[in-house]
């Protein structure tokens, strides 16, 4: 009897160690752990047993049963898991929504930028981009403002460290994209109608209403008999494409030493709409750009003769338009990376 529970074990054991699933372990239980099974026999047959063995063979019966739901319980568990997991996976609702993935957009000066270059170009204007690292030629010298132009204050200049072999042209971060059209003039002869967008440099402190980078947009027209009344009738499409239907525009004499003569552009005011207001400084009106017509000595200094052509040009700061259009009050947000802000646009 002894030699059948020993052989019972090692069976049992060795069958436990082959079950897969919680099926086979169930029909594993029933057979060796059932009311049928070979052990619960062997235990209730022990009255039989000679009496100097009984009690050996009870205990050992008795120690191989527990041994074996001991080891039942823990095959279950561990197969039970395995089987959660797995029937996790299995049963996975394909048809359910995904999780939302946040999409990327425009930077809202980008945004901008696009806009405005959308307008020009369907009114005819070509987009050049330019060099931002810029000899003071183009920067300055072309654009009527000589070394000793006291016009040259109105920037505060980034200068670059380079030494040509002559030592007479000195480099900078352009202060403005106006070199953009110097260069198209250069190598253009007119007609010509351009809009340069990109960056400037200017070297002064960052506060709430100015930075050391930011974006500007500059015009140029060159043709025969264009007149100030092209400007405006320019401008004033470009104003009331931008900021709506109902804009009104005012022109105003400005100084820019590149134009002659020179105007300041301003729209009634977003808010109060000429009233008066804190964003207008109760004037009604907003400033949005400076331009003019194109100083003969430009067009000079480039071989386009002065008295057959003329031309008008204007200039932006890209920021200023969603300052505008939204209210900003700090154009410090456009650069500072704070998804907060950005998330708006």
């Amino acid at each position: 009897m002894l030699n059948q529970v020993e052989e019972l074990a090692s069976k049992a054991l060795d069958e436990l160690a082959k079950v897969t699933n919680v099926n086979e372990i169930e029909a594993w239980r029933i057979r060796y752990l059932g009311r049928k099974s070979n052990l619960i026999h062997i235990l209730r047959s022990l009255a039989t047993v000679p009496i100097n063995e009984r009690r050996e063979v009870g205990a050992r019966a008795n120690e191989l049963k527990k041994s074996l739901e001991t080891a039942f319980e823990e095959k279950k568990v561990d197969l039970e898991s395995d089987s959660a997991l797995l029937t996790g996976r299995e049963t996975l609702d394909v048809t359910l929504p995904g999780q939302q993935i946040p999409l990327g957009r425009l930077h809202p000066t980008t945004q901008i930028l696009e806009e405005i270059c959308d307008i020009f170009s369907s009114m005819g204007f070509q987009v050049v981009e330019g060099p931002e690292v810029e000899w003071d030629y183009y920067n300055f010298e072309a654009l009527n403002m000589p070394a000793d132009h006291p016009a040259r204050d109105m920037f505060a200049t980034l200068w670059v460290d380079f030494e040509t072999k002559t030592g007479d042209r000195p480099m900078l971060l352009r202060t403005h994209t106006s070199p953009v059209q110097i260069r198209v003039m250069e190598k253009t002869p007119p007609p010509i109608r351009i809009i340069a967008p990109g960056r400037v440099y200017r070297y002064e402190a960052t506060d709430a209403t100015h930075e050391w980078m930011f974006y500007q947009v500059e015009g140029l027209a060159v043709d025969r008999n264009i007149t100030l009344a092209d400007l405006k009738g320019t401008l004033f499409e470009f104003a009331r494409r931008l900021f709506g239907e109902d804009r009104k525009c005012r022109f105003r004499c400005d100084y820019f030493p590149f134009v002659e003569p020179g105007v300041e552009v301003a729209i009634d005011c977003l808010v109060c709409h000429g009233a008066g207001c804190r964003l207008c400084d109760n004037s009604g009106w907003i400033e949005i750009l400076g331009a003019g017509m194109v100083h003969p000595e430009v067009l000079r200094r480039l071989g386009i003769d002065p008295q057959i052509y003329s031309g008008f040009a204007f200039g932006m700061g890209v920021e200023r338009i969603p300052i505008l259009r939204y209210g900003i009050d700090d154009i410090r947000l456009f650069y500072g990376n704070d998804l907060r802000f950005l998330k708006q646009f």
